[in-house]
């Protein structure tokens, strides 16, 4: 009897711990997937924003195929050619969109707008149009206390004031190579990492073999 005692309060006590265990992990597993969701919800959001207000100049020259559909959200075999190199991802309208959302969530989206003002400032043709974006980028980007001032050194900086002054298409090289390898070092591999794009490269439900059958 006195076993018999010990048992049931053994049995009863490992099943509270283990119900308590249970309780514990549900809502924890429940509020990952739900940041989860979160996450990606916000960083669909912040994309369809980058898809719409994206001009025409930002496209660049790829060696790939398939770029004509860069409007629509990729296949998977697509959004894994972005892994092979930052080019690729920066070549991709959809690419250049989710990789500038991404940035956004970390708070560092000003280089990429800092890369992309450069890029487009290269092409301009003008030499009045040269100097007023020489100067709207060096406001903008390099002035200290500018609203979205890239971390690059100080004498970069200085040289930069100076050659605006009389903007030529080379004012901004130095200071756009440095902000280029930042992103390729730092950036991208954590975006490759990244949810949103672990999301993209997913075999969706629905396999191509089965639409084909």
């Amino acid at each position: 009897s006195a076993m018999q005692s010990v048992l049931f309060l053994a049995l009863r006590h490992g099943g509270r711990m283990e119900r308590g265990g249970r309780h514990r992990s549900e809502p924890e597993e429940a509020d990952k997937g739900r940041m989860k969701r979160t996450i990606i919800k916000d960083w669909k959001t912040r994309l369809s924003y980058f898809l719409q207000n994206s001009s025409n100049s930002n496209k660049r020259k790829s060696k790939k195929a398939g770029q004509h559909r860069n409007y629509f959200r990729p296949s998977p075999e697509e959004a894994q050619l972005w892994s092979e190199a930052f080019d690729e991802l920066l070549a991709n309208k959809y690419g250049l969109a989710a990789f500038r959302a991404f940035l956004k969530s970390e708070f560092c989206e000003e280089n990429i707008e800092f890369w992309l003002a450069c890029e487009d400032f290269k092409k301009t043709k003008s030499p009045q149009k040269l100097t007023s974006k020489a100067k709207k980028i060096y406001n903008d980007f390099i002035e200290k206390e500018a609203p979205k001032e890239i971390n690059i050194d100080f004498q970069t900086k200085n040289m930069i004031a100076q050659n605006i002054q009389e903007a030529t298409h080379t004012c901004f090289s130095v200071a756009q190579k440095r902000v280029y390898s930042l992103m390729e070092n730092n950036s991208y591999p954590r975006f490759l990492e990244s949810e949103f794009y672990q999301e993209l490269c997913k075999k969706t439900p629905i396999s191509r073999a089965a639409q084909g059958t």
